[in-house]
C-alpha cells in the first residue's frame, strides 16, 4: 500500500468536517467516553458510502438527480435539526446528553446518521479509492475493499485523538457555564453552515 494513500487519507479525515465537529463537541461537553460512541459512530456512517463505492451504487446515485437530491436533503434537514437543538440548549452542557439518554447510543445513533445521510461522501469514496489501486493487479475490487478497511481505520484513530484533545479542555468549559453557552452555539453555528453548504453544493 503506497504511502500517498496514507497521507491523503490522513490528510482527508484530519480536515474538519460535520464528523470532527460532532466529536469535538461531544468530547467538551460529555466527556471521553462520549466522544468515543461519537467516533465510532462517525466512523459507522462512512461505511454504508465505501459499499455504495464498492458495488457500484455510488455511480448510480451520481447518475439519478432524484435518489441524489432525496438523500442530500435529508442529511441537510439533519444537520440543521441538529444545530438547533444545540442552539437551544440551555443548561450549557452537551447538546447530544440529556437526563433520559444515560448512555452512548444516542450519540452513536447522531453519529451514524449525520454520515449516512450526505450522499456526497459516496461520490466521494468511488472517486477517491480507485486511484489508488495498482493498474497490474487484477481484482481491483480486492484492493478497493483493503483500501477501504485501513481508510475506516484511519477515520477512527484520527477521531478517537479528536475526542481526547477535546476532553482536555473539558474542565474548562464546565467551569464558565458562559463559556460553555458560547461553544454550543458556536458548534451549532458550524453545523448549520456544514448543512447550508451541503444544501447548495452540486454533485
Amino acid at each position: 500500500m503506497s504511502t500517498a494513500f496514507w497521507i491523503t487519507s490522513l490528510v482527508v479525515v484530519l480536515v474538519p468536517g460535520t464528523g470532527v465537529v460532532f466529536t469535538i463537541s461531544t468530547g467538551v461537553t460529555g466527556g471521553f467516553k462520549k466522544s468515543l460512541w461519537a467516533a465510532l459512530g462517525c466512523t459507522l456512517g462512512i461505511v454504508p458510502h465505501i459499499l455504495a463505492s464498492l458495488l457500484g451504487l455510488a455511480a448510480v446515485l451520481n447518475s439519478c438527480a432524484v435518489a441524489f437530491s432525496v438523500l442530500k436533503y435529508l442529511g441537510v434537514a439533519y444537520l440543521l435539526f441538529l444545530a438547533w437543538h444545540m442552539w437551544n440548549e440551555k443548561s450549557g452542557t452537551n447538546f447530544v446528553t440529556s437526563p433520559k439518554q444515560v448512555n452512548g447510543l444516542s450519540t452513536l445513533r447522531k453519529a451514524i446518521l449525520m454520515n449516512l445521510l450526505n450522499p456526497k461522501l459516496t461520490i466521494f469514496f468511488l472517486a477517491f479509492l480507485p486511484q489508488f489501486v495498482s493498474e497490474n493487479k487484477a481484482d481491483a475490487t480486492t484492493q478497493m475493499a483493503i483500501l477501504s478497511l485501513c481508510f475506516i481505520g484511519v477515520t477512527l484513530v484520527v477521531f478517537i485523538a479528536y475526542g481526547f484533545l477535546a476532553n482536555t479542555l473539558r474542565e474548562l468549559f464546565l467551569r464558565s457555564p458562559k463559556l460553555m453557552r458560547i461553544l454550543n452555539k458556536s458548534f451549532a453555528g458550524i453545523l448549520a453552515f456544514f448543512g447550508i453548504q451541503l444544501a447548495v453544493s452540486e454533485r
